[in-house]
C-alpha cells in the first residue's frame, strides 16, 4: 500500500515518451493520487493523460501554484494531505521544487512535519552538468540573467570570475527566442580560454550537448532559437592531467610488479 506523503512528480522535458525517462513506479504512484498541486493545470492534465490514457482527469483535483499564489493559499492546499490523502506536485517540466515554485509547498510541508517523497525523473540542470565535463561537485544555477545588455555583460563577467575564484561551474538560461543573443553576449564578455557548454533539447529529439572554449565557439555557433537551452561556463584547466597522476603511477607500478 502506498505511503501517505507529498510526492514530487517529475515531468518529461518535452515530447519525449514517458517510458524513456520515467520509471514504472512513478506511474503507480500517480495512479494512487487524487490531489495535485501544479504549476499549470492544462499542462499537468496533458502530462497525466500521457502517463495513462485511461486516467479519469475529471475525478482529480488540481491546485494551481505559481508566483502569484499566496502563502496562505499554498498552506491551504495541503489540507487533503493533513487528512491522510497523498498529494502530488507537478512542475511545468522536469523536477518539481528545483528552480520551481514547488519549493514553496515543500517548505510548508516540511514545517508541518509532513512526509515528502521526491521521485526519480529528468532534471535539465543535473543532466547538463553531467554532459558538460565541468565540475559537478560545486555548481550554481542562476536562472535568467538581466535582459538589459549592460547589466547582462556585468553579470556574465561576475559569474566567470566565480568560475576561477571558486572553481565552480555556473549555469543559467534564457527565453528560447533570445538564445542566440545570449550566446553572442557570452562570447563577447568571457575570456577566450573559458569553456562554454551549450545543452539544448535535453532528452528530446535533436538533443545537443557540446563543450568548447570561447575561442573555439567563435564563428561556429548552432542556431538555438526557439529551443530550450542551458548555458554552462567553467574554466579550462588541467584537473585530469595532474589530479590522478599519482594514482596512475601507482597502478603502473602494480602492473610492473605482477608482470
Amino acid at each position: 500500500m502506498m505511503e501517505v506523503a507529498l510526492y514530487l512528480l517529475p515531468v518529461t522535458l518535452g515530447e519525449t515518451p514517458v517510458e524513456n525517462v520515467l520509471p514504472v513506479y512513478n506511474k503507480e504512484v500517480i495512479l494512487g493520487i487524487k490531489h495535485f498541486i501544479v504549476e499549470d493545470v492544462r499542462s499537468a492534465r496533458r502530462f497525466l493523460k500521457k502517463v495513462d490514457r485511461g486516467i479519469d482527469i475529471d475525478a482529480l483535483t488540481f491546485y494551481p501554484l505559481n508566483k502569484h499564489t499566496s502563502p496562505e493559499d499554498i498552506s491551504g492546499y495541503l489540507k487533503p494531505l493533513l487528512a491522510g490523502q497523498s498529494m502530488g506536485v507537478i512542475s511545468e517540466a522536469g523536477c518539481p521544487a528545483v528552480a520551481d515554485p514547488g519549493a514553496d509547498v515543500v517548505a510548508i510541508a516540511q514545517r508541518k512535519n509532513l512526509k515528502v517523497v521526491p521521485l526519480v525523473g529528468p532534471s535539465s540542470i543535473i543532466m547538463s552538468v553531467m554532459g558538460s565535463g565541468f565540475n559537478g561537485q560545486s555548481f550554481a544555477f542562476h536562472g535568467y540573467l538581466p535582459i538589459e545588455s549592460g547589466e547582462r555583460a556585468k553579470r556574465i563577467k561576475v559569474l566567470e570570475q566565480r568560475v576561477y575564484a571558486e572553481d565552480q561551474t555556473q549555469l543559467f538560461i534564457e527565453t528560447p527566442y533570445r538564445n542566440n543573443k545570449m550566446v553572442e553576449d557570452i562570447l563577447k564578455n568571457c575570456r577566450p580560454q573559458t569553456k562554454l557548454c551549450i545543452a539544448a533539447n535535453i532528452t528530446c529529439e535533436g538533443e545537443y550537448i557540446k563543450t568548447k572554449t570561447i575561442k573555439e565557439w567563435q564563428g561556429k555557433l548552432p542556431d538555438l532559437s526557439k529551443i530550450p537551452c542551458i548555458f554552462l561556463i567553467y574554466k579550462c584547466d588541467n584537473r585530469y592531467s595532474f589530479k590522478f597522476l599519482p594514482h596512475l603511477c601507482h597502478y603502473v607500478q602494480m602492473i610492473y610488479f605482477f608482470f
